[in-house]
């Protein structure tokens, strides 16, 4: 029987910066653009953060029904390892998905109408991507939806909700947090590479084969602070996201330097938190180009 830290565990504490990281820069973006909520970006933060754990429990299922969780090197998988019944995990994703439908149809009532439309589509991008007859997440599609959701849809969609406007500054910061939030999927499957090839799971690592992944690990996150150089022309004080760069540097050489397995739990952790670092300075810039411009 599955004991409340490994619900915690499956839930996966590590790839919440993935959910908080959009709303943070989103709501920079609202603000730059002349609009602030609270209560609309703390309810964008639950849709994010329930949306973010009910991916994570739908895969937990759905991975774990087809037989791909039999061996594992990141954190326990309830479903796979017998700890609770594929009906308990399937429920627990499905409980997130109603949490993330309501608080965003809240929303959608405050703001626009067809912000239901993009709920819908979340959350069903939620549970293909390994759920399903056919699962884009084993057709390497993966990191294309999670730079399209957690990084387009979920800064703009924050900045839109909280300003009703968008902004080609709120596009550079959504591809910014896109790709970072990219990088930890990226490194996550570089992680189970092998075990995905064993058992049919075909994530972009096992397409474009580990070292290939590695060097696009390293420029995804390149990238991602070119981004913030695009924001700073109009908004200087976003350079400041650049202090974030040392912190890139640790994960980057252990990925480069062939590190797998095991030692690549802690690069995701440290993608998590470059993210998270990321975003919190690049929002910060945003509200101090606010605040000295006016």
């Amino acid at each position: 029987m599955a004991t409340p830290a490994d619900w915690l565990s499956a839930s996966r504490p590590r790839t919440l910066p993935a959910a908080i990281a959009p709303v943070l820069v989103g709501s920079g973006c609202g603000h730059a653009l002349g609009g602030f909520s609270w209560w609309k970006a703390v309810l964008c933060l639950v849709v994010a953060l329930a949306l973010q754990i009910g991916v994570n429990f739908a895969n937990d299922y759905s991975d774990g029904i087809r037989g791909t969780d039999t061996d594992r090197v990141g954190p326990m998988r309830l479903t796979g390892s017998g700890a609770a019944r594929p009906g308990q995990v399937k429920a627990a994703a499905f409980l997130f998905f109603g949490i993330a439908g309501a608080a965003g149809l809240t929303l959608a009532l405050t703001s626009a109408w067809w912000i239901i439309l993009v709920g819908i589509a979340s959350i069903a991008a939620a549970w293909f991507y390994t759920g399903g007859p056919s699962p884009y997440g084993y057709a390497g599609y993966g990191e294309v939806f999670v730079f399209v959701f957690f990084g387009l849809v979920a800064v703009t969609g924050t900045a839109y909700i909280l300003s009703g406007r968008t902004s080609v500054t709120t596009l550079a910061g959504a591809i910014g947090i896109g790709l970072l939030a990219c990088a930890l999927l990226v490194a996550n499957n570089l992680r189970d590479v092998e075990s995905d090839t064993e058992s049919g799971k075909r994530t972009l690592a096992v397409l474009l084969g580990a070292p290939m992944t590695r060097r696009l690990y390293a420029v995804i996150i390149a990238v991602a602070f070119l981004a913030v150089v695009v924001v700073g022309i109009r908004h200087p004080w976003c350079l400041i996201a650049l202090l974030a760069v040392p912190l890139a540097v640790p994960p980057i050489r252990s990925v480069l330097a062939g590190a797998r397995g095991p030692k690549l739990i802690s690069v995701l952790g440290a993608t998590g938190r470059l993210e998270l670092v990321y975003a919190v300075l690049l929002t910060a810039g945003l509200l101090l180009n606010t605040t000295t411009a006016a």
